[in-house]
């Protein structure tokens, strides 16, 4: 079957093939690009001429922004668009232009390839000598019959093959020194100092070909063990031409005998579109584990390993990444809540999340959780300019989680929060039944029984203080009515007297065995400044009242792991963008509710936390955390995002506030 001819540019000294105009129909511009390829027009001109893209501006094209994103394949031109770049590469005066051949041990397409004369020490262009170590061999073979720009007719040599046995008459001797540009200490070639994302115009089959190859193995290959590959043609062994580019993680080698005219290409990576299949595998890696890139980049610097700039990170974020994990987690969290409008009521869990302590945070993330599944069903994040100021996020965004829960049919038994004033009076407002998490009371208590115990005259509270918050617990757990709970906490005063009989007829007597103690040091005396000091905190009108909504049921403890969880997405000492930020806490969310329930063993380990000063708590030992929701997101990002632009619509949805030093 003969090969294509391929049209080549009819500027003098280009000879490019990608992205050809031909002549325009227009009168006055058919001239100006004939002035252009001609300085002296010759009477009789051809009807066709081509010339390629890399003579036009950025703004002669129609879509250029989408071919550089990745959306469009081929360049289109305006109508009274003129060429203006006369060498757009510096590589006109080159002597020799490689003819299109191509070659079956090459998977992709060749591209056109000049030879440049350059200064060679004597002896550098003699017959290669190989290493003996080497045992492999490789053949190649050309196929058809190939055309040079000037129309001439190239038949290849015989093919040979490519032997490890040495030479005479010959010796080792150096590889070529290939062209530096824009890095000094590298002989690979940068792309663009900007690190955009086109590199070259995939096809169909190319695609394909990067769908079933992304989960291939990678390994780290050393420059000098690479580029030995391509030092000698494979047709007549003799010294070639090498030309290596780069682009990130990318790297793409031109290899051109001067002897046979032998040309291949080869690439180290899949390009999609036009990103690099291997460029945004990293930046999926990075984003989708929680990774750190600055991090990631100091590692790969001391390795002097290449890799990505920060921009074409995020580059890859803004148009791939945070558009593939909106629409998984909008997905999963449309699902859930199909299940549970359909299901029972739903006692919920709520917390907030600021990403600064105290009341100067940017955002505030609130949470609600399904607590008997142990599920997180949505997140809400608001800027503090949203607002009146952080201290109003908390109710903000309980607000929109309750209108979110109410639109998808979820029926509501109870919720469990903290003790916020202005979430209180929220949920009145709503008729919503309130439960108060018992840690957050707990804790304010012992806060301030540890600075009653500071005192000389109370040092008594020191050792009954974790008794008292002990009874805390106890009282919600093993109460079933309001009146009981505050019936059994108040006999907390009467307890620490020794005297175990209460007149409160819902909990006359205390549930413990009674028996006579001798030693009545350890208890509180009637008159002391210790007793009457514990006996105002616990009686307190506040505290009574707190106490008659504590949850008997569930806690807000898996929330406050899932706030561990968002620590190792979105560190608080990092700045994040809006859409940056709320992808985050997506990720946290799908982390979570894929490990939460995973089965633990039957043992526990003791652990010292530095928050309980000296006191122990124990946890269960869980198996390993799986990480599922990151090879689903990686499928659906290779799969769906690059190719259908329209996954964009979601994250277009996302209302995004002005920022704070907006006026």
């Amino acid at each position: 079957m003969p090969l294509k001819i391929a049209k080549y540019c009819a500027v003098p000294g280009c000879g490019r093939t990608q992205s050809l105009h031909n002549l325009p129909s227009d009168s006055d511009i058919r001239n100006a690009w004939l002035k252009f390829i001609f300085k002296d027009v010759p009477a009789h001109v051809a009807k066709t001429f081509s010339v390629c893209s890399l003579h036009f501006t950025a703004d002669s094209f129609v879509n250029k922004a989408q071919v550089d994103a990745g959306f469009a394949e081929r360049l289109r031109l305006k109508s009274c668009a003129l060429p203006s770049i006369l060498d757009p590469t510096g590589m006109a005066q080159q002597s020799y232009k490689a003819p299109t051949k191509q070659d079956v041990a090459c998977q992709t397409d060749t591209q056109k390839c000049t030879s440049q004369g350059t200064q060679l020490s004597c002896g550098t262009l003699g017959l290669n000598i190989r290493s003996k170590g080497t045992e492999t061999g490789v053949w190649c073979k050309s196929i058809g019959v190939s055309t040079t720009s000037s129309g001439e007719t190239f038949t290849p040599l015989a093919p040979l093959p490519w032997t490890s046995a040495p030479l005479k008459d010959s010796r080792p001797r150096k590889r070529a020194r290939l062209e530096l540009e824009g890095e000094e200490c590298a002989s690979f070639e940068v792309f663009d100092q900007q690190d955009t994302t086109a590199v070259t115009t995939a096809t169909e089959s190319s695609q394909r070909q990067c769908m079933s190859t992304r989960e291939d193995s990678k390994y780290i290959v050393f420059e000098n063990c690479l580029l030995q590959l391509f030092d000698t043609c494979p047709l007549c062994s003799r010294r070639c031409d090498v030309r290596a580019r780069r682009k990130g993680t990318f790297v793409a080698v031109d290899q051109l005998c001067p002897h046979c005219h032998y040309f291949r290409q080869w690439k180290s990576q899949p390009v999609v579109g036009s990103t690099p299949l291997g460029n945004l595998q990293l930046s999926a890696a990075i984003y989708f584990t929680g990774g750190s890139f600055f991090q990631l980049e100091k590692i790969f610097n001391t390795m002097h390993v290449k890799t990505i700039t920060h921009r074409t990170f995020r580059k890859h974020a803004s148009m791939y990444l945070e558009p593939a994990i909106i629409y998984t987690w909008k997905k999963e969290q449309e699902e859930l809540l199909q299940q549970l409008s359909q299901g029972d009521k739903v006692i919920l869990g709520g917390d907030m999340r600021a990403d600064s302590p105290g009341h100067s945070a940017k955002y505030g993330s609130y949470t609600v959780m399904d607590l008997k599944s142990n599920i997180i069903l949505d997140i809400q994040l608001v800027q503090s300019n949203e607002v009146a100021g952080s201290y109003h996020m908390e109710k903000e965004g309980l607000k929109r989680s309750l209108e979110f829960l109410e639109a998808h049919g979820v029926r509501l038994e109870c919720i469990v929060t903290d003790r916020h004033p202005q979430i209180q009076h929220l949920l009145r407002e709503c008729k919503i039944t309130q439960f108060y998490d018992v840690w957050h009371l707990e804790k304010g208590l012992s806060k301030k029984l540890e600075h009653i115990g500071r005192d000389k005259d109370c040092q008594v509270v020191k050792k009954w203080q974790r008794s008292i918050k002990n009874h805390v617990y106890w009282t919600a757990a093993s109460s079933k009515t309001a009146e009981e709970r505050v019936a059994k906490w108040t006999s907390m005063v009467n307890h620490i007297q020794d005297i175990h009989v209460h007149d409160d007829p819902a909990y006359p007597q205390c549930a413990h065995e009674i028996r006579a103690s001798k030693d009545r040091r350890k208890w509180f005396q009637q008159g002391t400044k210790a007793l009457n000091t514990v006996q105002k905190l616990l009686a307190n009108r506040r505290i009574l009242k707190d106490v008659k909504k504590l949850s008997p049921h569930f806690q807000t403890s898996s929330l406050q792991a899932f706030h561990s969880v968002i620590l190792r997405f979105a560190p608080k000492t990092v700045v994040y963008p809006y859409h940056g930020m709320l992808c985050r806490l997506y990720l946290a969310g799908m982390h979570f509710n894929e490990n939460s329930n995973r089965p633990g063993k039957p043992t526990y380990k003791p652990l010292f936390p530095k928050a309980k000063k000296g006191e122990y708590s124990t946890r269960a030992i869980k198996s390993q955390a799986t990480y599922r929701y990151v090879k689903n997101l990686m499928t659906f990002l290779f799969e769906k995002v690059i190719t259908d632009p329209l996954h964009m619509e979601d994250i277009h949805k996302i209302k995004v506030p002005e920022t704070l030093t907006s006026i």
